[in-house]
């Protein structure tokens, strides 16, 4: 039953793998074809690539080929890509930091003194 048991979760892990691998490789993908008219056909692409191996079912070629997807994927991944401004990295993340502790910010500048 154990031997069952850890085919099982060998094979869940497996296909995590390969499910983060689309994505990142999928991600990376729309950084190298900025326009989304040059992305679909590329992403088309990616997609045969990894349902042309949906087939194969012995587990120690499923490591090998997974291995080997995420060398590839490491050797061709853009070295500059796209962050969203607003996420860490981006031209926006922290262009307005929090005000160091001691420093008290005062909201109605002008009429202090009419309490």
């Amino acid at each position: 039953m154990s031997g069952v048991a850890s085919y099982i979760a060998r094979r869940a892990a497996q296909k995590e793998r390969v499910r983060t691998l689309y994505r990142r490789a999928l991600k990376d993908t729309l950084n190298w074809a900025v326009h989304r008219h040059l992305f679909y056909p590329d992403a088309d692409a990616l997609r045969e690539r990894f349902d042309a191996n949906k087939h194969v079912d012995d587990i120690d070629t499923i490591d090998r080929m997974i291995a080997d997807g995420e060398a590839q994927y490491n050797k061709w991944r853009h070295p500059d890509p796209y962050i969203v401004p607003w996420a860490p990295g981006g031209s926006k993340f922290t262009r307005n930091p929090t005000p160091p502790s001691g420093i008290e910010i005062v909201f109605d500048y002008g009429r202090e003194d009419q309490n």
